[in-house]
């Protein structure tokens, strides 16, 4: 038997299987949406800086660090006053005034301090569980922060407008839950569930109740 033949039906099935592939990885990418949700408060107003994630059990299998976050100090105030990571991600606390700084939290979540100093300290601050972490300055009593460690890939916080969106969501059925650094201390996040469609938009509308001045 000629070997031609036979090398042309591998070729054919090669090219078969990548092609295969690549169709299915296309698929993969298309296969996902985007999440909107609108945020108010009691008065029905636009909220800023409420996080919305989104959670699953896949999601939690796909969680990464993100890299190269930062929580500063300017004006004896944190900046930002409140952010959301995910879990394993490490945070650097830089001090930007000319004052020292006593940084530290009491938070179940991740007890942790960095005592008096200026400039960047040496070594990030690991968060390795999900929950509301609480910040405080040693020396300066008004300072307040609040970090967020949330176990999915899948979050957003809302500007201005009220209006958070969370992209490129695989289909499937979340748990949606909104939270807010002004919701009294110990309050969980709002929840509801939520389906997000192969393509497309989901849509939600939350409104907050509650929230200290």
């Amino acid at each position: 038997m000629s070997a031609q033949p036979v090398l042309a039906r591998q070729r054919s099935r090669v090219h078969g299987r990548v092609l295969a592939g690549c169709v299915a990885a296309m698929a993969g990418l298309v296969q996902a949406a985007s999440v909107q949700v609108d945020l108010s408060d009691a008065a029905g107003k636009p909220l800023a800086d409420a996080v919305v994630f989104l959670e699953s059990a896949e999601a939690r299998r796909l969680v990464k660090p993100q890299p190269g976050v930062e929580m500063a100090q300017e004006k004896r105030q944190f900046v930002p006053v409140a952010m959301v990571i995910p879990v394993g991600t490490e945070v650097l606390f830089p001090n930007r005034d000319t004052v020292r700084h006593h940084v530290y939290s009491f938070s179940p979540t991740k007890k942790f301090e960095l005592k008096l100093y200026t400039g960047t300290p040496s070594k990030p601050v690991l968060f390795d569980q999900a929950g509301v972490v609480v910040l405080g300055c040693n020396i300066h009593d008004q300072m307040a922060g609040w970090i967020l460690v949330v176990d999915t890939p899948y979050y957003a916080s809302s500007p201005a407008t009220g209006k958070a969106q969370i992209d490129n969501v695989p289909p499937g059925t979340y748990k949606l839950r909104t939270w807010h650094h002004r919701l009294p201390v110990g309050a969980p996040a709002l929840e509801q569930a939520l389906t997000v469609p192969a393509t497309g938009m989901a849509s939600a509308s939350v409104r907050m109740a509650g929230l200290q001045p």
